[in-house]
């Protein structure tokens, strides 16, 4: 193996070309199980031979010693789990078997951490994968492509290079998945710029109640700029929680705390029989999930729907009214991406946002640019609650800002650039109006609207049109016309020369 420390995108490269043995052959929301849980064990098995290598130099070969050491490593790698063990067994006519038994020890080797981590991926799966002959094939060329990666830390550009590959790699399952890829990802600019809003500070207490695989948490945690922080996150999906759970290890934030259950039905991060409370609360839950709870919501023993029951058919505002009650009182700060009609609709949620905004947690309503998402082109928001500014009578203005026309167009989807970026966070920072960008708005202003915040209503965008001189443009018109007959004229004379009829 090369002894070039490799950077992130090479890592990437390297496995996503390993994922050509998968292309066309197994569904790619799946397929995307397979890859990242080969490049998890992969990791851990170099990591652990470079451990076991340092730590016979230091104890001059007494194995003894060495695996006495190896006990309090991060992770503990059973002979039968180990990758290498897996390549020599490459050629074996139940190769899938072996890696899931490899699997399989060494969640039991790991329990605390990796307990039901891979329950949800099954490598000897024949609706998968194919027949015995065919899933033989595929999984060892797998193993071939994945042992010509060097994953030994020491061997690795930096500290972050193996979970930002991870990331690149859920980008790109994300982009080609379809429909269901945003249920999973956040893309990452969005993610960076929520980071930003939501203004983390060393010891925060960091909640995703959607967390899907984690990246939005960690950008949050990142933004804090030291590891004085801690992670929890909820997520109902099974093989999404898993690629939560190794995204967090691959990152070094082993502590995260990230739990699998239905987040408004059946929360898990509870103490002393309450939510447990935060810091920060972030998410971008599914747009307008349909039959979210509303039924268990009515008995709810926590009273996270006090403000009024969300409609059955979309749960927007039952995310946000778990969020606002996990956020610590006085000082909480929540961000949340929602579709524009949490803005606007009447009914219960029309209610709910009244009160909201009576009870003066609204921080700011920002407009995002459309096709940002995967799997969904309409446009969405963020909304920042802050629980600081409730009995503030000081602080009752709501800052929106309409940025929904400054972004990078590409061929499939937008991107928000690191300056329109820039812009939002300095206007927000600033809260104060910007000519046809952003309006703090009055709570007068927002009554009578009937509390309706469609951001249109407090930032007006129109651009009057350039006042067009008839006169000029008729003078202009008889001149191009003149050109047009000369141009004809000379046009028949070079065709009858020709012996051309027109």
């Amino acid at each position: 193996m090369s002894q070039q420390k490799q950077t992130t995108k090479e890592v990437f490269a390297a496995v996503w070309a390993a994922c050509d043995t998968f292309r066309g052959a197994v569904d790619p929301a799946n397929y995307k199980n397979y890859v990242l849980t080969m490049l998890f064990l992969k990791y851990l098995s170099d990591m652990s031979h470079e451990r076991r290598e340092e730590l016979e130099q230091k104890y001059k070969g007494d194995k003894t010693r060495v695996q006495r050491a190896l006990r309090n490593e991060r992770f503990l790698l059973p002979a039968e789990s180990d990758f290498k063990y897996l390549y020599q067994h490459r050629d074996a006519d139940n190769v899938g078997e072996l890696i899931n038994i490899a699997l399989a020890n060494l969640e039991d080797e790991n329990k605390a951490k990796l307990e039901n981590v891979f329950g949800n991926v099954d490598f000897n799966s024949e609706a998968e994968l194919g027949s015995t002959r065919e899933r033989n094939t595929r999984l060892k060329a797998v193993l071939e492509d994945f042992n010509r990666i060097d994953l030994r830390p020491s061997h690795l550009a930096g500290r972050d290079t193996i979970g930002d590959s991870y990331e690149y790699l859920i980008a790109r399952f994300a982009a080609g998945a379809g429909k269901k890829a945003g249920e999973f990802y956040t893309p990452p600019e969005v993610s960076d710029l929520l980071a930003r809003l939501v203004r983390p500070r060393k010891g925060a207490r960091i909640l995703d109640p959607a967390c899907g695989s984690g990246s939005l948490l960690i950008k949050v945690g990142r933004q804090v700029g030291s590891d004085d922080f801690a992670l929890y996150g909820q997520e109902s999906n099974g093989s999404t929680w898993a690629l939560c759970k190794m995204n967090m290890f691959l990152h070094r934030m082993d502590q995260a705390r990230i739990e699998r259950c239905d987040t408004l039905r059946r929360p898990k991060l509870v103490e002393n029989d309450e939510l447990m409370r935060f810091d920060i609360v972030v998410a971008n839950p599914p747009f307008s999930l349909d039959k979210w709870g509303q039924e268990d919501a009515k008995n709810d023993r926590f009273n996270r729907f006090f403000r009024g029951l969300p409609p059955k058919s979309r749960g927007d505002y039952a995310f946000i009214s778990h969020m606002i009650e996990t956020a610590l009182d006085g000082c909480g700060r929540v961000g949340v991406i929602v579709p524009h009609g949490v803005l606007f609709r009447g009914g219960a949620e029309g209610r709910i946002r009244r009160q909201l905004v009576e009870d003066n947690l609204l921080d700011l309503v920002l407009g995002l640019p459309p096709n940002l998402f995967y799997g969904t082109g309409i446009p969405a928001a963020i909304l920042i609650f802050d629980k600081s500014r409730k009995g503030d009578k000081k602080r009752k203005n709501v800052l929106f800002i309409d940025a929904s026309r400054e972004f990078a167009q590409g061929p499939n989807q937008n991107r928000l650039r690191d300056e329109d970026m820039e812009k939002i966070c300095a206007t927000y920072d600033a809260y104060k109006d910007v000519e046809k960008y952003a309006h703090a708005a009055t709570a007068q202003e927002m009554t009578e609207n009937d509390f309706n915040l469609n951001i249109p209503r407090y930032v007006d965008t129109f651009e009057e049109e350039e006042t067009v001189d008839i006169r000029a443009t008729q003078k202009e018109i008889e001149r191009l016309e003149g050109e047009l007959a000369k141009v004809r004229a000379q046009m028949m004379t070079h065709l009858k020369e020709l012996g051309i009829h027109a």
